[in-house]
């Protein structure tokens, strides 16, 4: 299995390097069985965050057509003030101080990274997940109404207004989507993206090795409904 972390010009870091840990070290505990790689949408460059002007390198570009996992992570700026929209500020460099996560999210919308996500979406052998406003980017873009998902606590509204049954969990899995809420929660995802595609047990022993114990339980719409407590 292969699992494609997207870059975009201002994503959060943490977003990024929590889950490629993860990833990274269950496919070492798992003899070579998942494979990781930092993709952007334009190709092979050196792609800036949102915090500190720190930059990772994209390698390859995302290619929606190879089966696995496509992980999309939020964007790290500043908090939009009310009425601000996604793109308001969006011909600003990116990742520049006072920029809005609304602003980077709006430029990552303005480039081919919504339409390869849609073609990735549409892949029966591909599992889009997202942490914290990476979901944001799919919401915005049109490709989540009606799904399942989470994000950021302080953004779940929007969700709901892009038309999404925004979910208060730490991880949902909702099939071929799985949207992990606050930056920390990449380390959840990560994890149970190993016990959901590779196995309990190489979940377990990243787990161990980190030295973190995952938070909450995974919500997914299965079982009864629940009355009201």
């Amino acid at each position: 299995m292969h699992a494609q972390i997207v870059l975009f010009d201002g994503f959060d870091p943490l977003d990024v390097v929590a889950p490629y840990e993860v990833l990274h070290a269950g496919g070492h505990a798992a003899h070579g069985a998942l494979t990781v790689e930092l993709v952007s949408a334009e190709g092979p460059r050196e792609v800036i965050s949102g915090t500190g002007g720190l930059t990772l390198r994209a390698t390859a570009a995302l290619d929606p057509t190879r089966p696995g996992l496509v992980l999309v992570p939020g964007a790290s700026g500043r908090i939009s003030e009310p009425g601000e929209e996604p793109g308001q500020d969006a011909e600003s460099g990116g990742g520049q101080p006072g920029e809005t996560i609304a602003a980077l999210l709006g430029r990552a919308l303005a480039t081919e990274l919504p339409a390869l996500l849609k073609s990735a979406m549409d892949n029966p052998l591909v599992t889009v997940t997202t942490v914290c406003g990476g979901s944001l980017i799919l919401a915005l873009a049109g490709l989540l109404e009606g799904r399942h998902a989470t994000t950021h606590h302080m953004a779940m509204d929007q969700l709901e207004a892009a038309g999404v049954h925004a979910v208060h969990a730490r991880v949902v899995d909702d099939g071929d989507l799985v949207t992990g809420a606050g930056v920390t929660s990449g380390l959840d995802l990560g994890l149970y993206l190993l016990e959901r595609e590779i196995g309990p047990r190489i979940a377990h022993t990243v787990e161990t090795v980190f030295a973190h114990e995952r938070r909450g339980t995974v919500w997914s719409a299965r079982g009864p409904v629940p009355a009201a407590l």
